[in-house]
């Protein structure tokens, strides 16, 4: 197999490479990565001249970082393959921590692939095991004219259902001209599906971008792209069913398309509105959607449930607002926590350390709906968020928090 940069072998929070030269890179999920060409140097896919590669060895419960940039406005490819019996999940974040975009089997035999255009700046892709279970797994990040890693499947990476494209020539305008002194107060347009698929604005200067679709009963999704037909991001339910895309990463000046669909009702009328990013609503989000752990100064609700000495349980009703714990633990150990709904409920487990770091994520377990965790931990304060994946019906819920020590 043809590699161009570094191998690097990873146990959970790998020990070999060089790590991230600045602390909160990608909203501090890249702290602990490892640029996928051995240096921040030799990690820029626009200007290298074949892909870059990374392989990892993950434990039970663990996730691997990879941080690649991006010097000049590219198309990049990135997927994950799993050795054996692995199947890789990816996230792709910018600086600020954002998701850009996330893969489970796109890149065909339960492989990872995402291909979109990306603005300069750096990244960091995520590497986990669906199932939480342990996996080495290789991480590659190419341009579209590189050698790819998977198959890949009928477009993988263009957004599913009537989502697979943007017509300029037949969508709507928000406004004459460009809309960028209006974004303060935000621009929007209300209407069914039907009269309008596609709406288009313009932008005379970079902008950083929220763009929201709100309706409950029509379950809006969206996706934006840009002038030249290039999938930029797609959201279906961020609030409820609502759908929203926070975009950190400045657009550049032109003229850009959103394709509109309506996943339960398309008579229902839809409100779309473009606004500036606010990147304090925009952290608010990622705590709601469990991308991101909450701060522990009271500023977010967290429930406080102290040391953790053996075994508590809590049952309480989850929805799509993730609800976050935390836990003290005072020796090295193994956590293990299960959140029970009895396939009531599709359930969704994430864990943070107080650094912010992601150190364990599961949806479904032992061939249920519901979700479990188990991660080997270190002395320190843990955050665990919980959430439902749906459309935010109440599920009651049980949550399992449990320590083992290990044997001495």
């Amino acid at each position: 197999m043809r590699r161009a940069g570094a191998l690097v072998l990873a146990l959970g929070l790998a020990v070999a490479g060089l790590p991230a030269a600045a602390q909160g890179l990608c909203g501090g999920v890249g702290d602990t990565g490892r640029w996928i060409g051995g240096t921040e140097e030799t990690s820029d896919i626009a200007g290298s001249a074949a892909h870059l590669e990374q392989m990892a060895l993950l434990l039970m419960g663990q996730e691997h970082v990879g941080l690649f940039r991006v010097s000049t406005q590219a198309d990049v490819r990135i997927e994950a393959q799993g050795r054996g019996a692995g199947d890789p999940m990816i996230d792709l974040r910018n600086e600020a921590g954002d998701i850009l975009m996330s893969d489970d089997d796109s890149g065909g035999n339960g492989a990872s692939r995402m291909e979109l255009p990306l603005a300069p700046g750096t990244y960091c892709v995520s590497l986990r095991s669906y199932d939480s279970g342990p996996m080495t797994g290789v991480i590659r990040v190419g341009l579209y004219t590189h050698e790819p890693l998977t198959e890949g499947v009928a477009e993988p990476s263009l957004p599913t259902d009537d989502m697979s494209g943007c017509d300029l020539t037949a969508a709507v305008a928000l406004a004459e001209g460009p809309v960028d002194e209006m974004l303060a107060e935000g621009v929007s347009l209300t209407g069914t599906v039907t009269d309008a698929p596609y709406l288009s604005f313009q932008i005379a200067g970079e902008r950083m971008l929220t763009i929201t679709a709100e309706n409950e009963a029509a379950d809006p999704m969206i996706a934006i792209y840009d002038e030249f037909g290039n999938w930029i991001a797609e959201n279906d339910d961020t609030n409820g069913r609502n759908a929203r895309i926070d975009l950190s990463t400045p657009l550049y000046t032109g003229t850009y398309c959103i394709a509109v669909t309506a996943l339960a009702d398309s008579t229902q009328p839809i409100t779309v509105t473009v606004t500036d990013y606010d990147e304090v609503a925009g952290q608010i989000g990622m705590f709601v959607r469990g991308e991101a752990a909450p701060p522990l100064d009271g500023s977010y609700p967290v429930t406080a449930l102290g040391p953790l000495e053996s075994r508590v349980r809590s049952d309480i009703r989850t929805d799509a607002r993730t609800t976050w714990f935390s836990v003290e633990v005072e020796q090295a150990g193994l956590i293990v926590t299960e959140a029970v709904t009895n396939d009531r409920g599709d359930p969704v487990l994430v864990m943070f350390d107080d650094m912010g770091q992601q150190v364990a994520r599961n949806d479904d377990s032992n061939g249920t709906l519901d979700s479990m965790i188990a991660v080997r931990v270190l002395p320190g304060t843990y955050l665990i968020g919980v959430r439902q994946v749906g459309d935010g019906v109440a599920v009651p819920t049980r949550m399992l928090f449990e320590r083992y020590l290990f044997a001495q």
